[in-house]
């Protein structure tokens, strides 16, 4: 195999989920069928890669020092949501009408991997919630072990500097039915289960 084919196999299987094989037949395809789409590829990669940071203020990225989120003026500087990652953030703007601020963590606490409270930004969340204009910190990370442990972790953090943190609800799937959720799932929504408000 060519050595310049071998260095292309390599360098895609830095993407999350490809393999070997997987990286042999994208190499190949580029190179059979798609080359144009592969030097515009090749482009967009390197110009992202120079060009999009961290916001300075949230942790997500971004081409400028401040995001478009955290220069809105229209948003509500009361409430700030920590998610896990970019993606967490993108799927709650696109899919709810939260209009307040985020803070991405980058990741999750785990000890394990090296990851701590300095590598999620902590010390900066800290920073904001100092500055007093925040009241309600929304923890929304994931479900699992590592991110309960998160999001504990945060809890804390916003008690210390008088701010409310609130969780997401997590449970039941709306129209789902009940025989078909797992054991975990609904063992969740029963002990995190709310009154039903009049209306």
């Amino acid at each position: 195999m060519s050595a310049l084919l071998e260095q292309l196999i390599d360098a895609l299987r830095v993407l999350p989920g490809v393999g070997q094989k997987s990286a042999q037949r994208m190499a190949y395809h580029v190179l059979e069928r798609g080359r144009e789409g592969g030097a515009r590829l090749a482009a967009a990669l390197a110009e992202a890669v120079e060009k999009i940071g961290h916001c300075a203020r949230c942790r997500d990225f971004s081409e400028t020092p401040v995001c478009p989120t955290c220069a809105s003026a229209s948003r509500d500087a009361q409430t700030l949501c920590a998610v896990e990652t970019p993606a967490d953030r993108l799927a709650i703007e696109q899919a709810t009408g939260y209009r307040g601020f985020y803070f991405v963590l980058q990741g999750r606490l785990s000890p394990l991997d090296g990851i701590g409270p300095r590598e999620l930004g902590l010390d900066l969340l800290a920073a904001r919630l100092a500055e007093g204009e925040v009241r309600e910190l929304i923890i929304a990370t994931n479900p699992t072990v590592e991110g309960e442990a998160t999001a504990h972790y945060l809890a804390q953090i916003a008690r210390q500097h008088g701010v409310r943190p609130s969780r997401p609800a997590h449970g039941l799937p709306l129209g789902g039915e009940l025989e078909f959720v797992d054991r975990g799932t609904l063992s969740h929504a029963f002990g995190s289960r709310s009154e039903i408000g009049d209306s």
